[in-house]
This record gives C-alpha cells, structure tokens and sequence, in this order.
C-alpha cells in the first residue's frame, strides 16, 4: 500500500463550504453542540423533574454521576472505534443510538428509570472525541490546532444554550396546550429527535478523510496512516506523553465543568448576589467558548509555527499555569469588582488551555488519533468528577461543623452560619485545585518529541501546503 498526502485544508475558510473539510467542520460542530444540548438538556428542568418524579437529594446528585461516568467509558470505546471504523460511521450511530435514551426520558416514571437514562444520555458526550478526531484528519498540521479548538468551542456551546433553548423548546410545547408539569417530557422527545436527524445528516453530508470514506479508501488500497491494526491500544496507554495529556485536560475541562457547576452557590454564598445574576453570569462565561477556545488552538499553532512541537508544549504549559494562579488568587477574593476580574481571567485561560490541549493531541502519534482523544478527552470527566467530590466533601464537613456550632441560635443563625461555611469551603477548594493546575502545568513541561517526529511535521506541513498550492 501507498502513502500518500491527504488533501487536507491549510486554511479555516468558513465560508468555503465546497471544501470537503469546511464542510465537515460545520457539520461535525453542529452536531457536538446537539450533542451536549441533549447531554444537560435535562438540567433547566431539574425542579420539575424532582417534583414530578419525587427524586430525593441523594438520587438527584446520583443522576449527575451517572451522566458524568457513562461519558468517561463511552470516550475511551469511542476513540478506538474511530481509528478502525472512521468518524463518520461512529458519528451517525452515536447519535442516532444516543437519541435513544434522550426520547426515553420523556417517558419515564420512576427514579430508578431516571437515573438509567441519564446513564445511557451520558454516552453522547463522547461526541467530543469524534469530533476533535474528525477535524485532526481533515487539517495540516499548520492549522488543526484552531480547528479542533474552534469546533470543540463551538459545539461546547451546546452545554450552555440549553439553558435559554430549552425552556424555549417547553414555552413553545405549552403554547399547544400541553400543561407547564409535563412540558419538560416533550422537550425532551424533541431533542432527541433533533439528534437522530443529525446522525442521518452526518452519514449523508460528510467524509471520513478529504478523500473519501474508510471503506472506500481500504478497497482502493489508498487507506492513510491512521489505521487502528497498525497501533496496538495497549502501545498507546504506554505512551507517557498520552498520561500527561490525560491530567492536563482533567485540569482544564474538568475543573472547568466542576466550577461552573458549584459556581452559581458559590456566588450567591460569597458576594450576597441572588440566583438570576448568578446564573446569568455563569451562562456568560460559559459563551466565552465562541471565541476562547479558538485562541488556544490560534496560539498553539503560533508557537508550533516558530518553535515546532516543544512550542506547542510549552505554550500548554505557560496557559495552564496561569489558568490556576487565576483560580487561586479568585478563590481567596472577596470584593465582587476584582473577583470577577479574575473569575473572567480563569474563564478565559481555562478555555484556552483546553484548546492549546487539543494542539499538541493530534501529533502524539498520527495512527492512534482516536484513542489517544478518547483517552485525553475521559481525562475531562474524570477531572470533573474528582474536583467534584472534593468540593463535596469539603462542604459537607464544613457545614455539619457550622450547623453544630450553632444549633442552640436558631434556624437564622445557622441558616447564616451554613451558608457562610459553605462559601468557605468552597474557597479553600478551589485554592486546592489552582495548585493542582499549576503542578499540572509543571508536569506538562515532560511531554518530549523524538527529532523524527519533529521533522515529520515539517515535511507534512510543506507538502499539505504545496497542494494546497501555498506557496509558503
């Protein structure tokens, strides 16, 4: 079998949406942005659904768990299907499959159900993957740091439009008579149609390479270097560089989950603002992915351009580092003006470094792209997860101790006491994972290149641009 240089795009032409690989950009980020609109489609509907169901403390915490732990799983399966199977076919049954469990829980009756729904609603979220695979074989080496950047910003969108979508979906639900209680039911069978309708969009509309699809170019004897049989799984999960990696985006995606999801108390608890400020404001940073994460990818393949792959890797580390001073320094802020002067600066450098991330994923080893982002990106869920547990536990303690030591006060006092525990805590949390971040950063600094590989991107990038017919 031949090699071959793949037609890939040099330039993020938006517009040009002849281009096999613009076009695959658009689809591929719309669909990861349904993909995480159904993903936490449930959330703006959570009191209903607690009222409705009758769902206790501990079950509602359970369904967020649950979601969070089918991700994990899925993007570790995802990533290897895609290096045999390509992302095309593994988008359009993701998706179609994934629409599944999204319909189901319009229809359900019992906690237990819930909970498994939102188990298997959680398997969506390795859409993520697909699509950083998808753009890592449709862009040269020059550019795919801002186009995986961009797409995944982009479709990371889908996790904060729900909060002004959904309620849109249930407003125009109840505007056909449908009562206010069960609206939440119908915007769910609503969006799960959306996503199976994506999934046939994306086998129709999409490739898996510039070329062609996987199947085709196997049967032409033209399949591109990134075939699962010539990588072991298990060569990859030796592969120390993939382990750091999988850190770094636990200290980035995955705090930046677990932040936004305690920040709105956290507001609320340490600066006295009431909840439709805090969650307006939580949503705004949230819409920072439009452009933040791009300027991770942008700076990423700066670097790279000037001082090759250890410039990436250092640019990595330089954002990352800061993204956690950032946290620490807004973890013990207690004026509002200058908390959120840094609370943007960590919104903007954690989203930057989740793109820089993704800059460096794609050139660990150009055969096993889709297990190694399946791999970085379950690093996410299980950064969430643990920053999770952490600020719970934390919580947890310190309230009890507030409610103990105030109980013979009365329920204002140790109303107040625990909601001032609570904030403190928090506080001392996230000062915690600033240094983890920091020490992640440092640890970043490892990630090496042999000279090959460094060369090996040269020629790449001269020859994609040769083809391109840049001559530069």
């Amino acid at each position: 079998m031949k090699e071959f240089v793949s037609a890939k795009a040099t330039k993020l032409e938006l517009l040009n949406l002849r281009s096999v690989p613009i076009r695959t950009f658009w689809i591929t980020s719309i669909a990861f942005f349904i993909c995480f609109f159904a993903w936490f489609g449930i959330v703006p509907f959570m009191p209903d659904v607690v009222k409705d169901l009758g769902l206790t403390p501990t079950q509602k915490w359970n369904s967020i768990i649950l979601a969070v732990s089918g991700t994990v799983f899925a993007r570790l399966l995802i990533g290897k299907l895609c290096d045999k199977y390509g992302p095309r076919l593994c988008y359009t049954y993701l998706l179609i499959l994934g629409a599944i469990p999204v319909i189901l829980l319009g229809f359900v009756q019992t906690p237990l159900q819930f909970l498994i729904c939102r188990l298997f609603i959680g398997f969506i979220g390795a859409s993520f993957v697909i699509t950083q695979f998808h753009t890592s074989i449709m862009f040269a080496p020059n550019i795919v740091g801002t186009a995986n950047a961009t797409s995944a910003g982009w479709g990371n969108l889908g996790g904060g439009a729900n909060r002004l979508g959904m309620p849109l979906i249930a407003a125009g639900v109840v505007s056909f008579g449908i009562a206010d209680e069960v609206a939440w039911r119908y915007s769910m069978v609503i969006a799960g149609v959306i996503c199976f309708s994506m999934g046939l969009i994306y086998y129709f509309f999409t490739k898996d390479t510039p070329e062609g699809n996987f199947n085709e170019l196997k049967l032409a004897g033209k399949m591109p270097n990134l075939k699962k049989d010539e990588v072991s799984f298990l060569s990859t999960l030796k592969d120390y560089r993939v382990w750091i990696l999988f850190l770094v985006y636990a200290a980035c995606f995955g705090i930046e989950l677990t932040v936004y999801g305690t920040m709105d108390d956290y507001l609320q608890n340490r600066f006295g603002l009431d909840r439709s400020t805090a969650g307006n404001l939580v949503l705004s940073f949230a819409l920072m992915n439009i452009f933040a994460r791009t300027l991770g990818g942008y700076f990423g393949d700066l670097f790279g351009k000037f001082r090759g792959l250890r410039g990436r890797v250092i640019f990595l580390a330089l954002i990352l580092a800061t993204e956690g001073l950032m946290l620490s320094i807004f973890s013990v802020t207690t004026s509002l003006v200058f908390g959120m002067i840094f609370l943007i600066a960590f919104s903007l450098t954690v989203q930057m470094a989740e793109g820089a991330t993704f800059s460096v994923v794609p050139f660990i080893n150009k055969k096993a792209i889709g297990s190694i982002s399946g791999i970085v990106g379950a690093g996410g869920n299980v950064g969430a997860f643990l920053a999770a547990m952490l600020l719970k536990s934390k919580s947890a303690v310190a309230e009890s101790a507030a409610i103990a030591a105030n109980s013979e006060l009365g329920e204002q006092a140790v109303k107040a006491a625990q909601t001032t525990a609570a904030a403190s805590a928090v506080s001392s949390g996230f000062f915690v994972i600033g240094g983890f971040i920091v020490s992640a950063a440092i640890l970043s600094l490892a990630i090496r290149f042999a000279t090959a590989e460094e060369k090996a991107v040269v020629e790449e990038t001269k020859a994609e641009l040769l083809l391109s017919g840049v001559d530069k």
